[in-house]
Parts: C-alpha cells; structure tokens; sequence
C-alpha cells in the first residue's frame, strides 16, 4: 500500500529552521554593530578628549583636566563592557580610579582603557559604518528599478558600485540582481564583523590576568554568606510556622481531650461533640505540618519531573498561567527546589500585587545553567527593596551561585529573570 514519503516535509522543515535560525543570528549580529557604533562614537569624543588633554598638559592647563579625563574614559568604556556582557562572557570592570594622576597613570587598567578608546574610536566606528552599510546597499539597489525613472533627466542614474550608467530597464534591472549580491553578503559577513569590532574591548577591558580569580574569591565570599542568611531565614520560617500554626492546633487537641475526658464523667453527650473538634483540630495541625515539609523539599519533585510540578503551581494559581518547559534531562535536587521555590513565590506575588490578566513561565536548561523566564502584564512597578519577597528569591538564587534579575517598569509588563548553575 503507498504511503506518502515524510522526507520532503522533513527537509523543508529542516530548511526553514536553519534560515529562521541564521536570520536571527544576522539580525543580533546588526544589533551588536548598531551597539559598537554607538560607543565608537563615544570613545571617539573621549579620545579627542584624550588629546585636548595631552596637548594642553604641555602648558600645564591639561594637568587639571587629566582626572575628568580619565573619569569620561572609564565611563565610556564601562558601557562598553555592559555591551560585551551581554553579548558573551561578562567583562568584569577594575577597581576604581586610584586617586592621584601619577597613580593613576601607573594603574594598567586606567592605561589600557585609554588605548581601547584610541583603537575603538577608529577601529569600531569603521567597522560598524561598514557593516550597518551592508543592508542598506541591498535595500537600495534591490528598489533601484522602482525609483531609477524618477531621478533628474540630466543626471546619469548610476549603481551602487557605480560599475554602469543606467540608460535602460536591463540595466536597472542588473542593478538590483546587484542588490541580491549584497543581501548574500549581509547574511555572511556581520557576524564576523561584530566579533571583530569586540575583539579590542575584549582584549584590554577585561581584568589582568590574577583579577578574575580574586574577583571570584569575592563573590564566593558573598555568595556563602548568602546561603547562611538564606539558611537562617528558612530555619527562622520553618520555626514561625511550627510555633505559630501546628504547635497552637496541638496545644488546641490538648485542651480538648482535656475537656472531653472530664465531660465523660459529667456529661457524656457533650464528649462527642468535644472529641470532634479535637478530631478537626488534629487534622488541621496535620494539614498544617505537611505544608511546612512541602515547602522544605516539596515531594512532587520527588515523584515527578519540575516541569510537572511547575504545571501543578500554575494550575493552582489564581491568574492564568502558561508553563513552558524545555527540560531533557533533570537537575540536581536542590536546583530543581530552588526554581520551584522561586516559581511559587514569583506566582504567589502575581496573585497578590500585579493585577495581572495572565502569566507565562519560560523554563529551559542550557550550556548547564537552568534558566528561568516568569512574565505577567499587570501593573509593573514591583521593587524588591518593598518587602515582596523578591529579596528571598534574590538570597536563595545567589545561594546556588546563580543571577537574578528583575524588570518592572511602571505599567507593565513585569520580568523575573533567574539563572542557575546545573554541573556537568
């Protein structure tokens, strides 16, 4: 019996991801051009500044503005490094500006700053004119058959590349088979382009070797004491729920057994009704003393995958929530917790404060790290300095050495970035 061969539909599915993919990789590729020009053009004014600075230093005017200098060089140049690390590794930045010119005229940092501006303002802005110019060679001559008629009569309407006077609808047509030319070449060359036009900034604004291993020693340093605080703040919750809640229901079954027994001997009728609200009381504190195990190591990661768990939180969330999980494999126990404990508590902050009409919970594990994305269009302006839990979430993700970020503009919509390390 003849089937239909599946292999075509394959291929073009095959063909369509591999261009969506390269489409994306050209349009970040411009985006970090665009960027680079933008700081080439800084570093430009900071260079020229560099100069004026130097050449006044020969009658002494430019020894008062050498600190301002180097203060408008260090600005350009952390913007920069916020470029580059958001674009590949991050670029940790130096210690500040020593105080004192000839000190800081000897820190190796602050000089190669200076030499990053020099080589940027030339190198980057050339580099970033060419590439941004790519596509707007194609745009133009690709249309050139649709405006060529409307240029003056006395004016030869010539090509991009200038190779040909256009006198002709072949010729004009030639022009924009031209065009396509430059569309193959936007789609190979901008991304080396833009590794080119980073690869200085990447050279000399990194630390020196030594810097990142003590930077590192910090952070370690940092991230334990976040993990006591952390620890100590689980501890001090657990404590408040057991005293506040399962310790009063205990106390409370006590009572009424009390009472139950010594209605026994008065009135007997009376116990029934006395034991049952005892009976009710030992199943809340039950209830109750199950929650606070939960929220230890909730169970249901035990028995299902953190996709499954997350989609049971969205489904007992009061706002519409979307769960969207992309996980291959399973983490670590504690990561797997982690991001469990962090999508809970971002939900329970969207019920509460957002006003949001939905939500959506992006999870994906990549390059070993557990990214977690928790969107809402409510109201924005959540701050984690207002006591909504974010700072928790904040502890116990720095715990794990991980990153937090969060975005709440005014009106919307409000974004909970989280990051955390898996191992190998």
């Amino acid at each position: 019996m003849p089937t239909d061969d599946p292999t075509p539909g394959r291929r073009a599915a095959r063909w369509d991801a591999f261009v969506l993919a390269r489409a994306r990789v050209i349009l970040e590729a411009l985006e970090h051009l665009v960027g680079g020009l933008g700081t080439a053009f800084l570093a430009l004014v900071a260079f020229a500044l560099v100069i004026a600075t130097a050449l006044t230093s020969l009658v002494g005017v430019g020894l008062l503005l050498a600190p301002l200098t180097l203060r408008v060089v260090r600005v350009v140049a952390d913007r920069e490094r916020g470029r580059l690390s958001r674009w590949g590794p991050a670029v940790v930045g130096p210690e500040p500006i020593p105080h004192g010119l000839r000190a800081a005229l000897a820190d190796s940092a602050v000089r190669r700053e200076v030499g990053w501006v020099a080589i940027h303002a030339v190198f980057g802005l050339l580099i970033g004119a060419i590439g941004l110019s790519l596509p707007l060679y194609a745009v133009r001559d690709i249309t050139f058959p649709l405006y060529w008629r409307l240029l003056p009569p006395d004016v030869a309407a010539t090509s991009a590349s200038g190779l040909w006077t256009v006198q002709g609808w072949p010729s004009a047509l030639a022009v924009a088979l031209l065009g396509v030319s430059w569309i193959v070449i936007t789609g190979m060359v901008p991304p080396g382009m833009a590794r080119l036009q980073a690869w200085p900034g990447r050279r000399l604004l990194a630390p020196v070797s030594g810097t990142d291993l003590a930077l590192r020693v910090v952070q370690l340093t940092a991230t334990r004491a976040a993990a006591l605080d952390a620890h100590s703040a689980e501890l001090r919750r657990i404590e408040r729920s057991l005293h506040d809640g399962t310790q009063n229901r205990i106390v409370a079954v006590n009572v009424l057994l009390g009472a139950a027994r010594r209605a026994l001997t008065r009135d007997p009728a009376s116990a029934e009704a006395i034991l049952e609200r005892a009976q009710d009381a030992a199943e809340q504190a039950l209830a109750e003393l199950r929650g606070v195990v939960r929220s230890i190591l909730p169970p249901v990661l035990t028995d299902r995958s953190l996709a499954d768990a997350l989609t049971g939180l969205a489904t007992a969330c009061p706002v519409p929530c979307r769960i969207d999980a992309d996980l291959p494999v399973r983490c670590a126990s504690s990561v797997e917790a982690t991001a469990y404990f962090v999508v809970a508590e971002t939900l329970t902050n969207i019920a509460k404060h957002s006003r949001a009409g939905r939500a959506d919970v992006l999870i994906r594990l990549q390059d070993d790290r557990l990214h977690l994305r928790i969107t809402d269009d409510g109201q924005g302006g959540a701050d984690e300095r207002n006591g909504s839990g974010f700072v928790g979430i904040r502890r116990r993700t720095e715990a794990h050495d991980g990153t937090f970020m969060l975005t709440s503009p005014p009106g919307g919509p409000t974004t909970v970035t989280v990051s955390l390390p898996c191992g190998s």
